[in-house]
């Protein structure tokens, strides 16, 4: 108990309650001057932020009591909380998140398996109560998708799911197979940060080319007939991403610029790390070589993490979007 106590007494102090009450005031003091509606999309920000703060109060104020006078399970329960949180201290973990899963070898069956991660993954932001919309979506031609793009708004969302990025491998019997053979397939999964304007990835207007298009998606007959969907392409670097899921242009446009952001922003980290080589020792980059989690449904049930070695035979659990256990070890392992 008293480890625990002196662990607890730590991460008490990283949390700096007087400078987390020192941002309450100031943005509570914004908060009441006149004029602070009239952005209403950054004093939304701001009150959510606001929010956060004072959540983040609170659960420092129950921890001091517990160190007091709790007992060695309820401590060890938000001792266990507030740890991950502390890990998650990188500039954008706090931000919304671009999630896309990509289908990989295995013909119909990865299409499939991507449906199957789409259902995990939005079981488990649901279960977060974040949001979640879609940005691309690619449908297979027989069964599930060939890539899935969704964004994802949601405190914590990205520092959350950036754990995910990798290759996923699923082993089981195949349903489109007669005879129901032992089939593998795979799928890439990627986690962007949303990042606002006012983040420099060096997006000019005359370094982009857009194309306007019908989309050949679901959404009605407005959707078919109208030039909804959208195309641009990053002329310095070849970037091209394409967005066709809203009814609407301007949505459309705003949707492939996020994604845009995101992935200029990725390819300045992916430089930054191969030069100072701070990021886990060496980056590397979910592609195909580099497979994060085994999924075996069949002859035996099995979730394993390779980076980790975190396993359960819980599997219908895991893809009904029990997805913490798993990033709770990740973020231990690597965020130290």
């Amino acid at each position: 108990m008293e480890e625990l106590k002196t662990k607890a007494k730590s991460i008490l102090e990283k949390m700096d309650l007087v400078g987390l009450k020192q941002k309450i005031d100031v943005l509570t003091a914004e908060s009441g001057q006149g004029g602070f509606w009239k952005d209403h999309e950054e004093a939304s920000k701001k009150m959510q932020e606001l929010s956060a703060l004072q959540k983040e109060v609170e659960e420092g104020k129950m921890l001091q009591l517990l160190i007091e006078e709790g007992s060695e399970k309820e401590l060890v329960q938000l001792v266990e909380k507030l740890e991950i949180k502390l890990f998650l201290a990188g500039e954008y973990d706090k931000n919304g998140a671009i999630l896309s899963i990509h289908a990989g070898q295995g013909g119909t069956e990865a299409m499939d398996w991507v449906s199957i991660l789409f259902r995990m993954y939005t079981r488990f932001i649901e279960s977060k109560n974040w949001k979640w919309q879609d940005v691309e979506l690619s449908r297979g031609d027989e069964a599930g998708y060939k890539e899935v793009t969704i964004a994802v708004s949601g405190e914590f969302a990205y520092g959350l799911l950036k754990s995910e990025a990798g290759v996923h491998r699923l082993v089981r019997q195949s349903p489109f197979n007669a005879d129901n053979l032992r089939q593998t397939s795979f799928a890439l999964v990627e986690a962007l940060p949303i990042l606002d304007e006012t983040v420099a990835v060096g997006i000019k207007d005359e370094d982009v080319e857009w194309d306007f298009f019908r989309s050949g998606g679901k959404g009605g007959q407005n959707v078919n007939k109208v030039s909804t969907a959208v195309r641009v392409r990053h002329k310095p670097t070849g970037l091209i991403v394409s967005c066709q899921s809203e009814r609407y242009q301007g949505q459309n446009r705003e949707n492939a610029l996020k994604l845009l952001r995101a992935k200029l922003w990725e390819i300045e980290e992916e430089k930054k790390s191969q030069t100072e080589k701070n990021l886990r020792g060496a980056y590397k980059k979910p592609g195909w070589g580099n497979q994060i989690r085994s999924y075996v449904l069949h002859p035996y049930h099995l979730v394993k993490d390779l980076r980790t070695d975190y396993e359960t035979n819980q599997t219908q659990a895991v893809l009904d979007g029990e997805l913490q256990p798993f990033i709770d070890s990740y973020l231990r392992k690597y965020s130290r």
